[in-house]
Order: C-alpha cells, then structure tokens, then sequence
C-alpha cells in the first residue's frame, strides 16, 4: 500500500490539534522560550482567537510570541495554552498506550500498545475527540461524545431530574437526547395543583434553554437532540415549534415515525392521536414513555383526537422545506434491525443523529480514514491493510468501555451490560476520487455497498474474536442476537460471521456508527465522514490579497494537468441530486448497525413534493433517518400580500406593516437612541404621541428589490418608498432559525421605523452615513463593490435605489448584484452555494450543513464532535 503522509500538521490542522486534542499543561507560569503555544490574539469574551505560535522572548509574566505567520505577538503567559504534546507522534503514543493498559497482562498490554500504535500512525484510525482530548490526559474528562438519558418522569421532581442530569452531561462535553413522549399533553389536567399541564414542548422548551446556558458558560458548546413520538397529542405543536422564534433554539428536533404511521400515509388513513390515563393508579410508578409497552399491561390509553396521517407527514415535511426541521428517524424500524431488540429498546438518537440509544446509552466513536487505504499500484482498495485496521481498531474502542469514567453509575450499568461501540469513517469522498468513482453515480453505490459490507463483515468477525478471549457482552443470547434485521442481512451475505457468533459469541451489541467528523476530519485533511467534499476551491485572505486554492487532493490533481478543469468525479455535496445523497445513504445503512449522520443537499429551487418524494423513498430504502437542507431556507416569507397566500421563494413588493417603536428625536443618534428604545414597554399616552409622527402604511407600496453577496449568504434588500423617498427595508439573509436570519430581520425593522419616522428630510443620508463601512470578520469583493456586512450591504442598495430615478417603475427593474466568491477558508463556489450561519467558537459567518450537523469552515468547529 502507498498511501500520501499527512502526519505533519500545518495552518488550521495544526491549530485544531493543539487547541482541541493534544495534551495540556494548565500551569502556564513554566512558559520559556521555545515553547510551542497558543496565543490569543483577539480577547473577545465570545469570539477569542487563538494563534499557534513560538515563544521568543520572556521577561517576567510577559512573552514574546512568534506566530506561524510571521507576526509578533505580545501577550502575558495567563493569556497562553501551553501544549505538553507538539506533534500527532506524541498524541499517538499516549492513546495507544491508554488504551492498552486495560488489557489483562503485561504481554497483552506491550502487544497491543503496538498494534493500536499501528492503526493510530498517519492517521489510519482517528479517534472520536473525546477520546483523543481526554484519555489519560484527566480522570474526569469523559471518553464518551453523546449520551441519550431516560424520558423524563411525568411530574415537575422528574422534570428537574432530567435537567440535572443533561446539565451534569454537558458540562463535561457530552451531547444529550431526550424523547418527551412520556410527558402528558398541554392542557391534561393535573390534579396535584388542580390546573393543566403546560405540555411537552413547553418542557423541551426548558432543556433547550438551559442547553443556551451551558454554551455560554463552557468551553464547548452543549448539544441537545429532543424527540416526540408520532402517537403523541403534542407531535404537531413540537413540528411547528420552530416556526415561532425563540421558543426552542438549542436543540435539533426530530419526529419518531412508526411503520403504522407510514402505512396510513401510504394509504391515506386516519391516525389518532392518545395518551396513557393518567387518572390510572400505577401510572407515577410504570408510565416511562412506551405506549406499546404500557399496551401489554393492559393499561387504558385515551384518545385525543383524529387525524390524517397525511396531514400531519404534510407538516413534517413542508417545515423540513422551510427550515431543515424536523427530522425524521424511523424508530419502530430501526429497533426492528437493532441488535438489543430484546432487551434494550432505542428511545432517541444522539444531537446528530447517527447513534440510537436506550435509556443511559452512550456514543463511542472513532473513524477509519479510508483516504489512507487507495493502492497505487493496484489502483484498488489496500483490502489487507483495511482489514487489519477495522480488526485493531474494534478493540480500540471495546476498550475504552473499560477506560473512560463514568460519572453516572446508570451509564457504567448500561455500558458494560452491551459495550456498544461505534466504529465509522472520513476520507471516503478523497479515496472514491483516487479511484475515478462518482460519488452518487451507481458505480459509487457498488463500491459502498462492496467496502462497507466488507468493513462490517471485518468488525463483527473481530468482535467475535474478541468475546472468545474475554466474555460476550452481558445480555448476549446468540439465537436472539442473531434475529434482528441487520443480524438476518449480515448473515446471509456473510455466513462465516454467523458461524463465529454461534462459535464464539459477540463482544460488542453494536459495533459500527457513522457519526460527523467535522473538527477530526479538518485537522486530518480529508473528506468528513461519509459525505463528498462540500466545496473543492476555497479563498485565503492575506496581506497580499485573495489566494485561489483547493483542497489537497483537488491542488495534487491541478498541479499534474495545469489549465484543465477537474474530472467529473470531483463532485462537490451541491452536485450531487437529492435523491443520489439518499441513495448514497442506504447503500451504507445496510451495513451500519446503528445509524449516519448525513445531510441531504438541496437546491433552493426543491419544492414541497420533492421534499416529500424525498422523505417517502427513505424509508422505502431503508435509512433510519433523514435530514435534508435545503439552500437559503427559511421558515417565513418576509414580503407577502396578504398572510393567506401561498408562500414564495421571491420577494414581493406589498409588505407588511413594521410593528412601531417609542419616540425618538431624528439626529444622528437616532438610530442609537431607538435601538435602545425598542426594549421599553411604552404606554398608551406615549404610544398615541408615536402615531402622531410615525407615518402609517398605504395599502400599496412601489420598491426595488437589491441581490448583494456578503459573508452572511446572498443578501436580498428590498426597498420601498412613500412620497418619493424609502419608508421600509426589508432584509432577507440566511435561513429562518439563523442568527443571520435574526440579526438582518432586526436590522431591517429597525431601518424601517427610522425611515417612516417623523418629517426629517435627511434620514436616509444619516442611515447610510451610520451603516456604511460598518465591518466583520470577512468582506467580499473589491474596490466600490467591496461588501463589508450586511448593514454595509444596505447602505450600498440605500445609495443606488437614490440614484435610480424617481419614476416609481424604475424600480419594479432596479437591480445591483455584487457576486464575489467569499473569502472563509471552505467557503462555496457559485455553483454550491449556500446561506452561512455565524460560527459559535470563532464568529465568523462559515457554518455550514454537513453530516446531519454545523460544521465551521474557517476554523473547524464542529457542534457534534
């Protein structure tokens, strides 16, 4: 095998690295000269820098340090993270042996710190950060990335339980998922303080929430996936939650549909909506959330109303459209092929979706970096040295069950009761284009079939293996084990890994996952997980201007045929058709025992009924979710006519009216002053004084509508005049959801009370004098048709619709449009384009949907990893 080195990390690789997963010293006053670190170099208390650097010089508390770009930095060791480990060489080192000190022996354990020693070196295997950041690095860091907790007790004790167990959770970096089902319906009675309950999706409101406040106080950022069943009275409610801001804004939602609700979909059927009796004795002590369970032991079920199945898929699936939520997991499916169908039910999926979970289940992740295994000189798959990686690397991760602490003992009993392990991959997109395969293509479906059902066959015959030498996992029962539905696929492809679990028993319940591997994959520098690469061009800004580069394996291939265009196998996640990223899916899904993180690419222009064709196949497929995002969706049409027309993807020019503000005096810090105003609550005699001087808003109004690249996305600004001059902006950036989305909305309104405010004749030049040149953490393009923000973008269209004339029909035309490619690291070409989101860790506007997650391309954040 002849596989590229990449051990060596440099620019964002090398920053993710030392910043994220290699070890620490916390006591920074032994700083010296030398010493590698990272300085920061932007003391924001939201968005700080951070810089990899060389000390040069110390006097007392303050240093010197040369940054990888050259410049100097001056900064006091407090402001300093001092890394012990330098290079991955050294990261390697410490993982394999931790992980080998559980080994029984100490031939076992001098064995296998060389094997896994092996797998870890270029970068075969890369372990889930967790694992990486935390083993032997601290007693307290957990080595598990998500966990899914029981669905809370129907009662405000059992309410706060839950919170405190998520809150215990995140705060050390896990990932939580909670399915609401088992809470009763808004307004049931509750006939402890003789009034009604507020509901589910009030009480996820509550998680969501306290998820904000975790983020804002940690170091990393909490995740929450909240789930309801298809059954419950809620489940449209929790659809629509979204839809009205504020309400849930930390938690990616997901909707559990049963195969009796897809078969009334299909058939057009009614389906009813219950809820246990809660009026029923045992209900405190045996109500957890399983209706079916609930069903068995012949307890009451109460209906609360009917429905039409497809009325409420409809809304699952026209919410997904607007605003990439829901999701979809197909729960009664997917415990139908999971391995604990016996004895452990999955509830909920982790925040991204890639691992189903019962109650106290945990997420154990590592991939195999399948760029690492393309023989050159066969021009195939490396086959051996694959195999001998999934079989090491399976017994990676069976050990870490026994290394990691346990900060629950429930998570410690359930762990060990079914040492679930999931064993995933990056790099697929690189190696498919070292072998000429289009990825959706149905070559590319061939091939995944071929790898992955050889990557699984692999795992399971190691697990085997393993429970041979040391035990079958504690609630191993071979003949139930072995009549799940993956177990039946399995086997009667690959008879011998029947055999060896009959023979040797199974180590593991579960051993493959594909989780995102967005921050691991960055600092690798391959292709995340299993997706295609987003983009292949990106654009670096220096002193010397922009800088046109590409990703590895795109640069290697401009480099040896200068002046060509890339072969259509590089293919980017905006090439590809909805339906090949499904297909992609499934192909894969039958050989994952748990479940993928994957984001099905849309073009803006997908409609409803595709997006339904979309979900339908799915399932017919055989995924056991389904995410999609589709480009620059957003919950609400700004611009409308009326509030019961069909919505539009394009501007209209009648709006509605801005809600009012408190008075304000028009000078130049107006627009300071009724910012600051908008957050008092005024009364009725100050109110009738603001109508006094706020201009109202005629039936029709006349505008323009102006197209403005920025580093938000595509900013659409519409402007429309009254009496000759602009009276309201509307800002249309980003999909519904979004700070972006929120921020530009603000800013429109508040824009729109200023203008329509008072008779000042010099508004909109205060505006533009105010707004123009206001600058973030990037801009787009040169010269005059440089955009520095989105508040800059306002200002230009506000100075071009003034030059436009005033005919009012020479607007219904006017249009400026400033396209420039962005200037974050990944950002995407025309052809891939796609609305951005403000990076949480760096602030930048370069979050983008990949992976069934937010990933930032300019400095390798990732939400799930």
């Amino acid at each position: 095998m002849k596989t590229m080195q990449r051990s060596k990390l440099e620019g964002l690789s090398e920053k993710i690295f030392l910043d994220r997963y290699a070890m620490k010293n916390a006591d920074t006053s032994h700083t010296k000269v030398g010493d590698t670190v990272l300085v920061l170099t932007k003391d924001d208390p939201k968005f700080p820098a951070k810089e990899v650097g060389e000390v040069i010089e110390r006097s007392g508390k303050q240093v010197k340090v040369k940054v990888r770009s050259g410049d100097i930095v001056e900064s006091s060791v407090e402001k300093l993270t001092l890394t012990v480990e330098k290079t991955p060489e050294q990261m390697w080192d410490r993982l394999a042996a931790a992980m080998a000190s559980v080994e029984a022996t100490p031939e076992k354990r001098t064995e296998w710190t060389e094997k896994f020693r092996y797998v870890l070196d270029d970068w075969k295997l890369v372990p889930g950060g967790r694992i990486a950041a935390g083993a032997d690095a601290s007693d307290e860091l957990t080595l598990f990335n998500c966990y899914v907790i029981p669905s809370p007790h129907d009662s405000r004790g059992g309410i706060m339980a839950t919170l405190s167990e998520m809150t215990e959770i995140m705060a050390r970096g896990g990932g939580v998922g909670i399915n609401l089902s088992s809470l009763r319906p808004r307004r049931s009675v509750v006939k402890g303080v003789n009034g009604s309950s507020s509901g589910a999706v009030s009480w996820g409101g509550l998680f969501s929430y306290t998820t904000g406040l975790i983020e804002q106080g940690g170091s990393r950022r909490g995740a929450l996936m909240l789930m309801i069943n298809d059954w419950h009275p809620d489940v449209l409610d929790f659809i629509t939650v979204k839809q009205t801001m504020g309400q849930i804004t930390n938690a990616n939602l997901s909707v559990c549909v049963s195969n009796g609700f897809m078969k009334a979909v299909k058939e057009d059927l009614d389906w009813e909506l219950v809820y246990p009796d809660t009026t029923d004795a045992e209900y405190d002590e045996l109500w957890d959330g399983d209706l079916e369970k609930w069903k068995k032991l012949g307890k009451n079920v109460i209906p609360y109303r009917t429905v039409k199945a497809r009325d409420v898929w409809h809304t699952i699936i026209e919410s997904a459209w607007k605003s990439a939520e829901p999701g979809v997991v197909f729960m009664e499916y997917y415990n139908q092929m999971s391995n604990s169908w016996y004895f452990n039910p999955i509830i909920c999926t982790n925040p991204c979706g890639e691992q189903g979970l019962p109650a106290w289940g945990v997420c154990n992740l590592s991939a195999i970096n399948l760029s690492k295994f393309y023989d050159e000189e066969s021009h195939d798959v490396a086959w051996d040295e694959l195999a001998k990686t999934v079989r090491y690397s399976t017994r990676f991760l069976d050990n870490v069950i026994d290394k990691t602490p346990y900060h629950f003992e429930e998570n410690r009993t359930n762990q060990q009761g079914e040492r679930r392990v999931g064993l995933g991959s990056m790099g697929l997109a690189e190696l498919m284009i070292k072998l000429g395969i289009r990825y959706g293509s149905p070559e590319s479906l061939e091939f995944l079939d071929k790898i992955y059902g050889f990557m699984a066959k692999e795992a399971y015959l190691a697990s085997a293996d393993i429970a041979e030498e040391k035990g079958s996992f504690k609630h191993f029962k071979a003949d139930k084990f072995l009549l799940s539905g993956f177990m039946k696929n399995m086997v009667a492809t690959y008879p011998e890994v029947g055999a060896a679990i009959q023979k040797k028993g199974m180590r593991n319940v579960t051993v493959i996952t594909q989780a995102p591997t967005g921050s691991t994959g960055t600092m690798v520098g391959t292709s995340t997980g299993i997706e295609p690469y987003f983009a292949f061009e990106y654009y670096r800004q220096s002193r010397l201007g922009f800088d046109k580069q590409y990703v590895p394996i795109a640069q290697e291939w401009k480099d040896a045929h200068p002046n060509e265009e890339l072969p259509d196998y590089f293919v980017t996640a905006m090439d590809l058709s909805a339906e090949d990223h499904i297909r992609a899916q499934a192909a894969i899904q039958r050989w994952v025992d748990s479940s993928i993180s994957k984001t099905a690419n849309c073009p803006a222009d997908f409609t409803v009924e595709e997006t339904k064709r979309l979900y339908e196949l799915a399932f017919d497929l055989g995924c056991k979710g389904v995410t999609i995002y589709r480009d620059g969706s957003r919950d609400v049409q700004v611009l409308s006519t009326d509030k019961k027309e069909e919505k539009t993807e394009q501007p209209k020019e009648e709006t509605a009216v801005a809600a009012p503000a408190p008075e304000a005096k028009p000078d130049e810090d107006s627009l300071t002053n009724l910012t600051k105003s908008l957050a008092v609550n005024v009364d009725a005699k100050t109110e009738q004084v603001f109508d006094k001087q706020y201009k109202k808003r005629p039936q029709a109004l006349r505008g323009a509508t102006y197209k403005y690249n920025t580093p938000f996305g595509m900013a659409y600004i519409t402007i429309n005049d009254m009496n000759g001059s602009p009276s309201e902006i509307f800002l249309n950036v980003g999909k519904a959801g979004s700070d972006v989305f929120a921020m530009s909305e603000a800013l429109g309104r508040v824009c729109s009370l200023f203008l329509r405010y008072g008779d000042h004749g010099n508004k909109v030049q205060l505006l533009v004098k105010h707004l123009k040149g206001i600058g973030g953490s990037g801009a787009i393009g040169f010269g005059a048709n440089r955009v520095e923000s989105i508040a800059d973008a306002v200002a230009k269209a506000l100075e071009v619709h003034g030059e436009s004339g005033e005919n009012a029909d020479d607007y219904v035309t006017a249009t400026q449009e400033v396209v420039m490619e962005t200037t974050a690291q990944y950002a995407v070409t025309r052809s891939a384009a796609t609305s951005l989101d403000l990076c949480p860790s760096c602030g930048s506007a370069s979050l983008i949907n990949s992976e069934g997650c937010k990933n930032c391309s300019h400095c390798g954040y990732s939400r799930c990893s």
